[in-house]
């Protein structure tokens, strides 16, 4: 690295108060742990180098806006390779991943704001905080106790970051980022509440809201539309009314699959992928009668969709 870079220790943040320190005897550094530390260093090290001054033009290049796109990316490429059953292209991607967290270190450090060191220290005294009923002195018996705990400590957290006029800062939806796809973001708002006890006592209340969601949008349509035909774009204030109602309505199938136990973005992924495998199963049975799947009658599309999914 560039032997300009500032010190990170002259523009570190200001401290955040000092918190309760837990018995961490329990946790010991095996053989398998120190190879991993090993191999974490020099991919350090290798990151490093790569941003020296005769390191990799491209490498050099980056920002940490720049690099945005290639951590999510990388994130959807690791749930592929784990949907896939390969352990070595699953291990492959993680690497990829961890490539990103190193990368975003070593341009932190280079601006004298953190390391990678300092992200690590991060993560584990967070993760010892919030398992007092492993190296504190709570009792946490199951998993729905424990993560009742995580949501209030991780309130408690936020509360002792922010200001006391910031009236969420306490909130367990605090940190829940604006900035996530809309599905991830109600699915984590749901997961969040639900820790600490606000969530439905049964599925068929969840399903009940559900039918109450579709006829309240039912109810909003004027006859042409149930007859068939779609609503003129023209009428705003109808527009506005149904964006909101079909909004509740994916939110009550967000905690439809949460209640259940299913990620609903990696569910409506793999339904994507099922529509996708299909509609081009479709139009390559169309292309063997010779004729153009845009151009086949409505009824033939259905047998082709019936037949598409037999097939899967």
């Amino acid at each position: 690295m560039s032997a300009r870079r500032r010190s990170p220790s002259k523009h570190r943040r200001k401290a955040a108060p000092r918190r309760k320190v837990y018995n961490q005897a329990r946790i010991s550094v095996g053989k398998r742990d120190k190879l991993a530390g090993e191999w974490f260093a020099k991919l350090v090290a290798l990151q490093a180098r790569l941003r020296a001054s005769n390191g990799c033009p491209w490498d050099r290049e980056q920002t940490h806006e720049s690099l945005r796109k290639f951590l999510i990316e990388e994130s959807y490429e690791v749930l592929d390779a784990m949907d896939s059953g390969d352990a070595r292209k699953f291990a492959s991607e993680l690497g990829d991943l961890l490539l990103q967290v190193v990368f975003h270190g070593i341009l932190a450090e280079e601006a004298g704001s953190f390391t990678i060191s300092d992200v690590i220290e991060s993560v584990h005294s967070k993760m010892v905080r919030r398992h007092p009923h492993v190296f504190g002195d709570v009792t946490a018996r199951t998993s729905a106790a424990v993560l009742k705990k995580w949501e209030q400590i991780k309130a408690e957290e936020r509360a002792a970051e922010h200001t006391a006029t910031d009236s969420s800062a306490g909130s367990i939806l605090a940190g829940v980022p604006r900035s996530l796809p809309a599905v991830l973001e109600a699915y984590q708002l749901t997961r969040r509440a639900s820790h600490v006890g606000f969530d439905w006592e049964n599925l068929s209340g969840i399903l009940d809201k559900l039918e109450e969601e579709k006829r309240e949008i039912q109810s909003l349509l004027p006859p042409v539309a149930e007859a068939g035909a779609k609503p003129g774009a023209a009428n705003a204030e109808l527009t506005r009314h149904l964006e909101e109602e079909i909004g509740d309505l994916f939110f009550v199938c967000v905690n439809i699959a949460r209640f259940l136990g299913v990620d609903p973005e990696i569910a409506l992924k793999k339904s994507n992928a099922k529509f996708k495998k299909r509609f081009q199963w479709m139009e390559s049975a169309a292309a063997r009668e010779g004729r153009r799947f845009a151009d086949l009658p409505r009824e033939r599309m259905e047998e082709l969709w019936n037949q598409a999914k037999a097939g899967d």
